[in-house]
């Protein structure tokens, strides 16, 4: 899935009353070869209880994971030159994908642009999956490194949905050497450090980096994720996490077809051995994802799709290796590990204001499945093209005035319906035990391509969501029917009682 932010092992920063204050970055990526190991060795068991082995066998797999080592892109890039004291058309803050992309349109058009950020060459850590005709829209193709002609879903035992939609990992190291070069060859601007602090004037904005330099441009857009560092909100921020932890690993074998991509796997054999696992996961499930390369060499990420506040790593470590012990899948060596949390719905920034925003610190990640990057690719060109044609108008407004305009041509009114309907949608899965995640999956994945497509993807807006909605319940056994209804009455009630909802469907 989009994997969006790194975290130590520490989670307790993510209590939904605590803001983010920046990325921390622990992925750890390595060639080097490290021991065999066998998950639950007769050793390892020895005069353990059962919670006790698994707890040994995780810091077991943990004993795999590799030195970080950080990997740079190998040629130059042009830098600002700050004593020149010009005044750029754009500072993008954020040389993540969506900053990139804008940053590249914009220039491409022939307007200044100067991109800031701590490690600009340093190759992206995200294992990022996308659907292939969202890239392929995006003329983006080249930029995936491995693609499965399908994808699968295990709801239960017995139970299974083949998703005739090709899948992808993305090449991060292709696309960003791409956008890079683009971003070289149209004139864009690098400077290496962190924005600290930005100071609005009438008609142009100061940047004040922890380097001591001081950049001034028209707009500033806000690229850097969830630390929020520039994007202002004024409500309190309450979102579910999605919370996971991946390796990518060498094994001895594993069980899965490597022509599909395994999208989620519900099922929960792996922990009958485990009462007390179990009935947590029964609370509070997760599920796996996985990534065949070949027989031998496989992405698995074990996931908790939406939780408030958000599961521990050390409770989704466990569970995986009860899973890959129930699968047989012995580990020999890790050259990826990755844990990754994602904030779900919450509140949009404060709208308009000064700073423009794209990506997760806009409040764009998809609220019911987690997922960002293809459709932050998408809005690049929809925030370029507006502020390329304000700043090529003489008669444009400037300062707020002129941020408002790209505001709501980012957040158009359809845009925060549909936004508004996801957020609905997180509220009914927050309320989901495993057994309802599975009733709600069984329908949701029968219902016709077009519709469960437009939703992962966002391209469903209200009065097909509404149509999506019925047809999901409809689809719906008696059991789910009951759920949808007594769980999601609530937060339809709170949606629609929104004075912010009234004003979208009233415009």
């Amino acid at each position: 899935m989009d994997t969006l932010l790194r975290t130590h092992n520490s989670f307790e920063f993510l209590h939904p009353i605590n803001r983010f204050a920046g990325n921390v970055n622990t992925l750890s990526q390595s060639k080097a070869q490290v021991h065999d190991l066998r998950f639950g060795s007769k050793k390892s068991q020895f005069k353990l209880g059962n919670t006790d082995c698994v707890k040994a066998s995780s810091s077991a797999l943990l004993e795999l994971v590799p030195e970080i080592k950080k990997e740079n892109l190998d040629f130059e890039l042009p830098m600002f030159d700050p004593s020149r004291g010009l005044v750029v058309d754009l500072v993008v803050v954020g040389g993540g994908p969506s900053g990139l992309a804008v940053a590249q349109q914009v220039s491409e058009a022939g307007l200044t642009v100067c991109s800031i950020d701590p490690s600009p060459k340093l190759i992206w850590p995200n294992n990022y999956g996308v659907w292939v005709d969202e890239f392929e829209a995006m003329d983006l193709l080249d930029c995936l490194d491995t693609t499965w002609s399908s994808a699968v879903v295990y709801i239960d035992e017995k139970s299974t949905k083949n998703l005739n939609r090709p899948y992808a990992r993305v090449n991060r190291k292709q696309l960003k050497t791409k956008m890079l070069q683009k971003c070289i060859a149209n004139g864009v601007k690098f400077h290496q450090a962190k924005v600290i602090k930005v100071i609005h004037e009438e008609s142009k904005s100061l940047l004040i980096c922890n380097d001591g330099v001081t950049i001034q441009a028209t707009l500033v857009l806000d690229a850097t994720g969830f630390s929020r560092s520039l994007v202002q909100y004024d409500k309190p921020y309450n979102p579910g996490y999605q919370v996971a932890y991946g390796i990518l690993a060498e094994v001895e074998e594993h069980p899965f077809d490597v022509d599909k991509m395994l999208f989620m796997d519900w099922r929960d054999s792996h922990l009958k051995n485990n009462l007390e696992i179990k009935e947590r996961n029964s609370k509070i499930p997760t599920f796996l994802y996985a990534m065949p390369f070949s027989s031998t060499r496989i992405f698995l990420e074990e996931t908790s799709l939406v939780a408030r506040p958000g599961l521990k790593f050390e409770d989704i470590q466990e569970r995986m290796v009860c899973r890959l012990k129930h699968l047989g899948i012995k580990v020999k060596s890790i050259e990826e590990d990755e844990r990754c949390v994602i904030p779900m719905g919450g509140p949009l920034p404060v709208l308009p204001q000064r700073v423009l925003g794209i990506g997760g610190t806009a409040g764009m990640v998809h609220p019911s499945t987690g997922y960002m990057m293809a459709r932050t690719l998408a809005a690049a060109p929809v925030v370029a093209k507006s502020i390329i044609r304000y700043l090529n108008n003489e008669k444009a407004p400037f300062g707020d005035e002129l941020s408002a305009g790209i505001w709501r041509e980012l957040w158009p009114i359809e845009r925060r319906r549909q936004r508004e309907f996801f957020c609905f949608g997180m509220d009914i899965l927050l309320k989901l035990d495993l057994e309802g995640t599975r009733r709600f999956f069984d329908a949701f994945f029968d219902l016709e391509p077009r519709y469960w497509h437009g939703f992962l993807s966002s391209r469903l807006f209200l009065p097909e969501l509404v149509t999506f909605g019925l047809s999901l319940f409809a689809h719906a056994n008696n059991t789910c029917r009951v759920e949808i209804m007594a769980k999601g009455t609530l937060p339809l009630a709170t949606m629609i009682g929104l004075k912010e909802f009234k004003e979208l469907i009233g415009s």
